[in-house]
């Protein structure tokens, strides 16, 4: 068996300067451009909303399809991503999860990768990070959270912590990059 690494809404919108930026959305992507020399499955997941959607209730708009704002950071090695799971497609889905991609059977293609593995990277920790570690649990992978290669949006001061019991609690383990290469 194999393991992949998910690289979660690495997009010009979910970092500063964006339309719904983690304060430190930038600062995580050397370490995941680092940690994607390790792995032979890559898979990243993108937020691609349509103009109009329920999610913009909630959130500002953010990621709009085709726009610059839904497109992968610059600084991220995007050209190493063998599959790009599209999210959050509809007028009426949130699509916080990579799981959730209308493109792509997330689950399936991990499967026919041979994985059982996943570490899971990018922003934001307490919302599309976190749904996607635990849909990975849910789907039968092992599964990580590397601390120091995800941002979050901190809406309110608490939330990357609870984020992180949760993940815990729900089985997810929580590693740093620097300790994947001993595993």
């Amino acid at each position: 068996m194999d393991r992949a690494l998910i690289i979660v809404d690495v997009q010009r919108d979910f970092c500063p300067g964006g339309a719904l930026a983690a304060p430190k959305g930038d600062e995580i992507i050397p370490a995941i451009n680092q940690l994607m020399n390790s792995f032979n499955i890559i898979l990243a997941s993108k937020d691609w909303h349509p103009a109009k959607t329920v999610h913009f209730e909630k959130w500002p708009p953010h990621c709009i399809r085709g726009t610059e704002g839904a497109a992968f950071h610059p600084i991220l090695h995007h050209q190493k991503i063998e599959a790009v799971a599209l999210k959050g497609t509809g007028n009426s889905d949130d699509g916080y999860s990579a799981f959730e991609a209308t493109n792509l059977d997330v689950t399936h293609w991990l499967e026919q990768k041979n994985t059982d593995t996943v570490f899971i990277t990018g922003i934001a920790t307490e919302y599309c990070v976190m749904s996607t570690a635990m849909d990975a649990v849910k789907a039968g992978f092992k599964t990580y959270c590397v601390t120091d290669a995800v941002a979050p949006v901190n809406v309110h001061p608490d939330d990357e912590q609870i984020a992180m019991r949760n993940m815990q609690e729900a089985g997810i383990i929580l590693i740093t990059s620097d300790k994947i290469y001993t595993l």
